[in-house]
């Protein structure tokens, strides 16, 4: 049994500069008690992947408003799936538009949060859904 705590990486990967939304969510993951790791802007699904295996992250939260959610959030599951990460839990957030919904999930990705979503109600989905890895 381990006291670890649930470890989060926030990422923005590709050419999407805004990380306001992404700085809040990494601070409010860290005020609800979650280790957290922030990559910056401009990763590569590479870097995110790499960096995730490195600091032996629960869960990576991807976060995008430049439109190319649809083909980063998949490249990343699959990264994962690949270097044998596959129990790294993915979930995105920013500007996704419904009807590419089922495509994410079908990626992989486990949830979807989107503009408006209320913080507490993201705290209480990781704390429901992921347990820190062994």
């Amino acid at each position: 049994m381990t006291d670890r705590k649930i470890r989060v990486m926030v990422a923005k990967p590709g050419l999407d500069g805004h990380d306001r939304g992404a700085r809040i969510l990494a601070r409010c993951f860290r005020d609800a008690g979650f280790e957290v790791i922030y990559t910056g802007c401009h990763q590569t699904p590479e870097q995110i992947v790499a960096a995730a295996i490195q600091e032996d992250v629960d869960l990576v939260g991807l976060s995008c408003l430049s439109g190319a959610h649809r083909a980063l959030f998949p490249r990343v599951v699959e990264l994962l799936r690949e270097k044998d990460a596959a129990d790294i839990t993915v979930i995105g957030g920013g500007i996704i538009p419904e009807q590419d919904f089922d495509a994410l999930y079908k990626a992989g990705i486990k949830a979807i949060f989107t503009p408006g979503a209320a913080l507490d109600s993201i705290v209480e989905w990781i704390r429901t859904n992921i347990k820190p890895r062994a």
